[in-house]
């Protein structure tokens, strides 16, 4: 049998939702991130981040800031002891401003291509393992690979609830406060 893992969206689920984050002064983390980490990583889940960062192939910065940004996140997780096993991101947008970029990409949310790469690279059980985001996208995401979906009231969260959930024909399986209650609720 596999592991379990949680994917986690990045912008508005573990730092705040400041549109394109093209500086790490405005990479700011959500209260009570590094508990939920530790919180899943106790419970032996792997924890893995998704994110579409589109910014790259609209030009607002280039992809090599997105992985500094990255190792910048792992590194002051780190140093309070939350442990992430990877980061997955798609830099692709199909109506690109940068040629190169301009694909639609299997790794882009709500397809799947990210959940695959990992469950390969970390032989994970996916009837163990959960999405939680601030998006009905990270909802779409779960439900495409057959997961549970937990949205979060942070970042887009409350706005979804409101305007997005009365029309949508899928349904979270929780809808949390924040990271750290979505964790505390799938290890129950």
């Amino acid at each position: 049998m596999g592991d379990p893992a949680v994917f986690l969206d990045r912008d508005g689920t573990i730092n705040e939702e400041m549109g394109y984050i093209n500086h790490l002064d405005r990479f700011i983390i959500l209260p009570k991130v590094v508990e939920a980490i530790k919180l899943l990583k106790t419970h032996k889940f792997r924890v893995i981040v998704t994110s579409n960062q589109a910014g790259v192939a609209m030009g607002y910065f280039p992809e090599g800031f997105v992985r500094e940004l990255h190792r910048y996140l792992k590194d002051r997780l780190a140093k309070e002891g939350a442990y992430l096993d990877a980061i997955y991101y798609c830099p692709h947008h199909p109506r690109a401003k940068v040629a190169s970029y301009r694909m639609d990409c299997p790794f882009r949310k709500p397809r799947i291509g990210m959940i695959l790469k990992a469950k390969e690279e970390f032989d994970l059980d996916l009837s163990r393992c959960y999405v939680v985001g601030d998006k009905f996208t990270d909802i779409e995401f779960a439900n495409n690979a057959g997961l549970k979906g937990i949205l979060v009231l942070t970042g887009y969260g409350k706005g979804e609830i409101k305007w997005v959930l009365p029309n949508h024909p899928l349904r979270p399986h929780f809808v949390a406060k924040n990271l750290y209650e979505a964790a505390k609720w799938i290890t129950k």
